[in-house]
């Protein structure tokens, strides 16, 4: 098992670039495969979670070349071109790709089997596989989780779908069967979600329509290839925006980090907190704005989380997390039952290592409370996290190290290269004291 071993350190400093976005990577590769001509990208996440996407892509007949580690090229093959395969496309860690898929291939004329590894077996589809099934795919889960199993050659039919709970992965499922249904495909939010699918939609061509809370796509649709200049991943810099707050020295320039606002929610809990970032040389050229931050050290305040930050901010509350326990006064999150149905039961598992770290807070069924600390004093007591293979439980305690009496032991980190390859390496270079333990 691979662990991690970090020592407190109070300067962080430097000048970083993040890793290219996940979302983006994602949907840069599956609108690039079933476009027409040649799509190519740069800033490419390649993360075990992106690289299983390109590798069912490749099963499926879609020539992908990476001339670079953070390049692709991609050679289209149109809306239906793909073909089948009799072995199961294996998803590895990522959520994001099997529910993707899951909209992806219910249009095709052949069938598909979609599996992961033994954390992504055990998540939740029937949210994705519901509204997929009301516009005619054919679609079996064992018991609402992994495998999927989808039945090709379905006629599928646009709906109207009013989204129970705010996903962008749910809603992205829709669109992409709706490339293929008969008529309009409308999805209405109850909050705001990720965007990133209707953006890229647009970039590749296709008529994509928002309408207040309603976006819409209409086929037939036809994509083209193009080039996708990826941002550096905003849910990556957020470790290193909390980070630059909790140390006591230093600057943390953190450059081209994608602002899309249906991502940015942490930043702005984290300015409604007293953060000291400041957000420099915004660039909206292109489908998804970018911006360089610039972190300093900041003395936090509790902040009772807005509701409508929530699915804004749901891949980064446990660093959070992380950030409220350091801060003085309350802090009060309420509404993020979905974080318990991600790579692990994420308000659980963060519980359990806070309560390790000699933390107190109270868990609640869809968030958490917690009382911070004052000044500058060590909030975390030295101690050792079972991270249950989460990426972002792992990376997040990480960064509780800026502010304990000792060593921190993180176990179970290898799946940090889901979304994250070279984050220790990145962490070092800018003072973190982490040390790699097999």
């Amino acid at each position: 098992m691979s662990s991690w071993s970090v020592t407190p350190v109070t300067r962080l400093e430097g000048r970083i670039r993040v890793p290219g976005d996940k979302s983006v990577s994602h949907r840069t590769l599956m609108l690039g495969a079933i476009a027409e001509g040649t799509t190519t990208a740069d800033g490419f996440l390649a993360s075990e979670d992106c690289l299983a996407t390109l590798k069912a892509l490749a099963a499926l007949g879609v020539k992908i070349d990476r001339p670079t580690a953070t390049s692709v090229r991609i050679e289209g093959v149109g809306l239906r071109g793909l073909r089948g395969t009799t072995a199961a496309l294996d998803m590895g860690n990522a959520g994001t790709a099997m529910r993707l898929f899951m909209g992806l291939l219910s249009g095709q004329s052949f069938d598909a089997t979609l599996i992961g590894d033994s954390s992504l077996m055990r998540r939740p589809m029937e949210r994705a596989a519901a509204p997929l099934r009301l516009m005619g795919a054919s679609i079996e889960t064992r018991e609402g989780k992994p495998p999927v199993v989808i039945r090709g050659g379905r006629d599928l039919m646009g709906i109207d779908f009013d989204m129970p709970v705010a996903s962008a992965q749910v809603k992205s499922a829709v669109m992409l069967a709706g490339l293929y249904a008969r008529g309009s495909t409308r999805v209405t939010e109850p909050a705001p979600t990720r965007d990133h699918t209707e953006r890229m939609l647009q970039g590749f061509g296709v008529d994509v329509r928002r309408e207040g809370a309603t976006v819409s796509v209409h086929a037939p649709a036809k994509l083209a290839g193009c080039h996708v200049d990826i941002p550096a991943d905003f849910s990556s810099a957020a470790f290193f925006m909390v980070a630059g707050c909790l140390a006591t020295a230093g600057e943390l320039h953190l450059e081209r980090v994608g602002m899309n606002p249906t991502r940015t929610g942490l930043l702005e809990i984290l300015l409604a907190m007293g953060a000291n970032i400041e957000v420099r040389d915004l660039r909206t050229a292109g489908p998804e704005p970018t911006a360089d931050l610039i972190v300093r050290p900041s003395r936090l305040r509790g902040i009772e989380v807005r509701p409508d930050w929530v699915p804004l901010a749901i891949d980064e509350f446990p660093v959070f997390f992380i950030a409220a326990a350091c801060a003085e006064g309350e802090s009060l999150l309420r509404g993020a039952e979905e974080l318990r149905v991600k790579e692990s039961d994420r308000l659980t598992v963060m519980s359990a290592g806070l309560t390790a770290l000699g933390v107190a807070h109270e868990l609640l069924p869809d968030g958490m409370r917690l009382t911070g600390a004052r000044g500058e004093d060590p909030v975390f007591q030295s101690g050792r996290i079972d991270s249950h293979g989460d990426h972002r439980i792992a990376m997040s305690f990480a960064v509780a190290s800026l502010r304990a009496t000792g060593p921190i032991e993180i176990d179970d980190t290898a799946n940090v290269a889901t979304s994250f390859p070279g984050f220790a390496d990145l962490a070092r270079a800018c003072g973190l004291q982490l040390r790699e333990v097999t």
